[in-house]
């Protein structure tokens, strides 16, 4: 896990840690090279080399992910990826930070919603999945997957 104050790249100095999960870390981060040090999310991937992926293959997945995520970017409701890179034997992707809340947080336990306000909501999301689908990222990587023999 990173300390605040870390910087990564030479400029991507991390403020915190906003989540985490099996395959890394989320912070939050500021860009020291650029006007105001806007923020903007790191995300650390930590792959298990130790599964006998050799990391040229684990590197070649990742650009190929970071690819996909650049390309996604251009939806207005998808965060821009705006570096990719590796040090040591992590990964880092860094995008646009989006102030907001998560929708787990709109969605909250024992609140009853309007018809018109659930309708809305789906219509948005469908909006960006069918975006995602069009772009066929989830075939795309499933295919790089089995190319480079991570899982059968």
């Amino acid at each position: 896990m990173l300390l605040d104050k870390t910087v990564l790249a030479g400029h991507y100095e991390i403020i915190q840690r906003i989540g985490g999960g099996g395959f890394g870390q989320t912070y939050l981060a500021k860009d020291t090279h650029l006007p105001n040090h806007p923020q903007c999310v790191v995300k650390q991937f930590q792959p298990h080399v130790d599964q006998g992926v050799p990391r040229e293959k684990l590197l070649s997945l990742f650009d190929k992910e970071a690819k996909a995520l650049y390309d996604l970017g251009t939806h207005d409701c998808i965060p821009r990826l705006l570096a990719h890179f590796a040090e040591g034997d992590e990964f880092y992707l860094v995008q646009e930070y989006i102030e907001g809340h998560t929708l787990l947080d709109e969605l909250v336990s024992g609140q009853t919603l309007t018809d018109s306000y659930v309708v809305s909501l789906l219509i948005n999301i469908l909006e960006v999945l069918e975006f995602v689908h069009k772009q066929q990222v989830i075939r795309q990587f499933k295919n790089e997957m089995q190319r480079l023999e991570i899982f059968a």
